[in-house]
């Protein structure tokens, strides 16, 4: 009768031999590990109720400031400036410089026609921003090239400037267009500068001339 072999048992059911752990098991001990603890954010100062207040209005500053709305922004950056809180207060002392730079230009007007110009021009005459008037009323005379009192107002620009050949061009334009425009020229002082010129005389007293 044949010898049965006894059966050889597997490296895992040996007596005394460790088990492998299984996919399930491996996954269940790493939940179970306690994970490092992630090191909290330094943001003491923002967590502060003042702080967190500050730069919620400073954001609303500078989206005023982001579109040029510098009054609105200017109004809270004043506030903002005197934060006992000094990165705030040093961030809005700098953008509130700039408001109030943009604020001291003054706002070129929205201009239309040609007497919106002609106005406007005559303005910074009076200012004596000859060089702006000069753009504006160059502007004018092209939409109304025959308009009298565009060519006077280029007249007294230009005496103003020194530009006496200038002058009295526009000013015998002026004047060519609207005879009137003589007898103001004789007592208008913007041609003071003119007052030793003969051409400027003979423009004015054509009878003088005459005679």
């Amino acid at each position: 009768m044949a010898k049965t072999r006894p059966r050889r048992r597997s490296a895992g059911s040996r007596r005394g031999a460790p088990k492998r752990a299984t996919k399930s098991a491996r996954r269940r001990s790493r939940a179970a590990r306690p994970r490092p603890r992630r090191r909290a954010k330094s943001v003491a100062r923002v967590q502060d109720p003042r702080t967190r207040r500050a730069l919620k209005e400073y954001a609303r500053a500078m989206k005023f400031f982001n579109h040029q709305k510098y009054r609105a922004a200017k109004r809270i950056l004043e506030t903002l400036a005197q934060e006992p809180i000094r990165e705030v207060a040093e961030r809005a002392r700098v953008h509130l410089n700039i408001c109030l730079q943009q604020l001291q230009r003054p706002e070129t007007p929205r201009l239309k026609g040609g007497d919106d110009y002609y106005d406007y021009g005559v303005s910074l005459i009076n200012l004596r921003r000859l060089k702006e008037a000069h753009a504006a009323l160059e502007k004018a005379r092209k939409l109304l090239p025959k308009a009298d009192y565009v060519y006077y107002a280029l007249a007294t620009l230009a005496a103003l400037a020194g530009k006496a050949d200038e002058a009295l061009e526009h000013l015998e334009r002026a004047i060519r267009l609207r005879p009137e425009n003589r007898f103001q020229a004789r007592s208008d002082p913007d041609f003071q500068s003119l007052e030793t010129d003969a051409r400027f005389r003979d423009l004015l007293y054509p009878e003088q001339v005459i005679a």
